[in-house]
């Protein structure tokens, strides 16, 4: 080919493998990481759409979204320029505009686009019009704009829920506003009200004999109360703690995932691997820190498993996390430096990792409830949120 034989590659499946496997390759293979964003766009030049999940034999056309969009928001705030953004962003809108109705990110805000911005950042918050306030439930409508009921948040939706969702329930969907999530925590009250309801996800039980709730969501596996370790859209909701002022329960969550899900023994996995997505998962949560959303260049801290894990950067520097206290008991943050200076907050930039440094947890078995928590705190989600200016930066 004319290209001097550039890599193609296909056989992704991005609604697996937006959450963690991508922003995982950012950091480990940027290089390999270019060369399939790349690949993206020249199937969608090649096709006339944007891939959902690219094959060998053409786009498979699976699941809801396109979070193809999500793969490129992010690779391009966090540094990856081996791709015509231009190029891409017409494909894109195309897509959006003409096959799907679902838009997604601020990729119009990098190239300049404010009109097409301004749009699309208008429809990213639809989501409200589906949040059933005396519920605190995202709800379904009918073609009328009609609530569909009866309703029930565990069971209805058919098999695997997917009339209304997609391989889990309403209790998984709560927490997919991975675009606005200071929005989606105002909406459901307030720091407060938000905590007390993931605290009642991880201890919501089946209301039915657990055969009944495998028969009708198959894929709502890795059970802990209604959080479903093994499906994809559960996996940032511990991190979600970290965001709304009570990172301890992110530490304490995280930990217990891990024990309980991914051991060394017979039990293997909880769920479907998926395109490597569920290991990236565990790769991130065991380092010590989770990509929450595609496309917000930052970390939420959560507790490392190692006393001290070293990221060989491709530009030859070093990100190191250091833990030395860490162990079974000792997962609770008592205090955090970075690069020597104290660090309260608990996430940190993507440019703070790549600029390489070293990142020091003291951990113990108690939580420190301070650490982390202040209200004042702006994270890097709020200033990405839609409204905010800083996609044009």
């Amino acid at each position: 080919h004319d290209d001097g034989g550039v890599p193609f590659w296909t056989d992704d499946w991005s609604w697996d493998t937006f959450h963690a496997l991508h922003p995982l390759q950012i950091l480990l293979n940027p290089g390999v990481q270019q060369e399939k964003i790349a690949s993206y766009v020249r199937a969608c030049e090649q096709s006339g759409w944007m891939p959902t999940f690219p094959t060998v034999f053409g786009d498979a056309h699976c699941m809801n979204g396109q979070h193809a969009v999500a793969l490129l928001a992010d690779a391009w705030r966090k540094g990856i320029r081996g791709f015509d953004l231009e190029r891409a962003y017409a494909c894109m809108k195309k897509t959006m505009r003409e096959e799907s109705l679902i838009p997604w990110y601020q990729i119009a805000r990098e190239l300049g686009h404010e009109q097409d911005a301004q749009f699309f950042l208008a429809r990213s918050l639809d989501y409200r019009n589906l949040w059933k306030a005396d519920t605190g439930f995202f709800h379904p409508k009918d073609r009328d704009g009609e609530w569909i009921l009866p309703f029930d948040y565990k069971f209805s939706g058919g098999q695997g829920a997917r009339d209304y969702y997609d391989e889990n329930n309403a209790w998984t969907y709560l927490w997919e506003v991975y675009h606005d999530i200071p929005g989606l925590i105002d909406l459901v009250g307030g720091r407060r009200a938000f905590v007390d309801k993931l605290d009642r996800l991880f201890v919501e039980g089946y209301e039915r004999q657990r055969w009944e709730y495998y028969n009708v969501l198959p894929d709502s596996t890795g059970n802990v109360g209604m959080y479903v370790m093994g499906n994809e859209p559960s996996f940032h909701i511990p991190y979600l703690y970290a965001l709304a002022g009570e990172p301890w329960k992110t530490q304490k969550r995280i930990r217990m995932l891990l024990e309980a899900w991914f051991r060394r023994d017979l039990m293997g996995i909880p769920g479907d691997e998926d395109g490597g997505g569920m290991s990236a998962f565990v790769v991130f949560s065991m380092m010590g820190f989770y990509p929450v959303t595609p496309g917000v260049p930052a970390y939420a801290i959560g507790s490392p498993v190692f006393s001290k894990i070293v990221i060989r950067l491709e530009n030859g520097k070093q990100f190191v996390v250091s833990a030395p206290k860490a162990s079974r008991a000792n997962k609770y943050i008592q205090s955090a430096t970075l690069n020597g200076k104290p660090l309260n907050e608990p996430w940190f930039s993507h440019d703070v990792l790549t600029s390489g440094g070293t990142i020091t947890l003291e951990l113990g078995d108690r939580p420190n409830k301070a650490w982390g928590s202040s209200p004042d705190l702006v994270s890097p989600w709020s200033r990405y949120a839609p409204g905010s200016s800083a996609g044009s930066k």
